[in-house]
């Protein structure tokens, strides 16, 4: 049911779920708690499902400091094939065998990425160079130089190996792109590889076990909508809200 008119406040943790953008959900958002003061902190590509954190209200202040933790990803890549995007939505550019690989092998790649490093940022991405997004650069077939983002990666552990897919689980600080890891592993293996699936399953201390999904929202009545709201003080204690 549509929540009465009410200015709320807190962190909504949503289950996004694919083909929707992070501006999307918010847009629902905004019809559903009839409210316009409502933002995220740190986007999910369409293909991605998992938690968007949602800050409504006064907790709209505490963005900058949400979106600075590191995040928590599980995911699948498939070796063999590059795409112009990097995941599963793009194009595919090259196909190329993928060699006779060990679960050790695969194990000892992921790992060559763990600690500080720089990381190119893809083409198909919202950064603006210029005042220009550089998606729309690449959509016009325009190759942009840009300078390569300082990122640390804590974790990046295999889940399961079965030739030519794997699935992983990685620790990551803000910024990263998790299929340019999954790019950029495919050429370090010499085969070429794509993101094929992704989920966010943390973000700082906030866990998708925690979050609802948009028609749960739907069906809550304004008490139970109230109750899964986590206070901003809960979700970023070191941060002062001040009134």
């Amino acid at each position: 049911m549509l929540a009465p008119a009410k200015e709320l406040d807190g962190v909504l943790l949503i289950d996004k779920p694919s083909a929707h953008t992070s501006h999307d959900v918010v847009a629902r958002l905004r019809g559903i708690l009839r409210m316009k003061r409502i933002g995220h902190a740190g986007t999910l590509d369409p293909m991605a499902t998992g938690l968007l954190v949602i800050l409504v209200g006064k907790a709209t202040r505490i963005s900058q400091y949400l979106m600075s933790v590191d995040k928590e990803y599980i995911g699948t890549i498939k070796l063999g094939a590059s795409t112009n995007t990097q995941d599963a939505e793009g194009e595919v550019l090259e196909t190329r065998p993928v060699p006779a690989l060990s679960e050790a092998d695969v194990r000892a790649a992921l790992n060559g990425f763990l600690g500080d490093q720089y990381q190119m940022p893809p083409m198909f991405s919202a950064i603006k160079i210029a005042g220009k997004p550089l998606y729309k650069s690449a959509r016009a077939g325009e190759e942009v130089v840009r300078e390569p983002r300082f990122i640390r990666i804590s974790q990046y552990d295999l889940m399961r190996w079965a030739s030519p897919e794997l699935d992983f689980r990685v620790l990551c600080t803000k910024g990263t792109y998790v299929r340019t890891l999954a790019h950029d592993l495919g050429q370090r293996l010499g085969c070429g590889a794509h993101l094929s699936a992704l989920r966010r399953i943390a973000s700082g201390n906030l866990n998708v076990s925690r979050a609802v999904t948009i028609e749960q929202l739907q069906k809550m009545s304004l008490p139970e909508i109230e109750k899964v709201l986590i206070p901003a003080y809960e979700a970023a204690p070191s941060v002062a809200l001040g009134g």
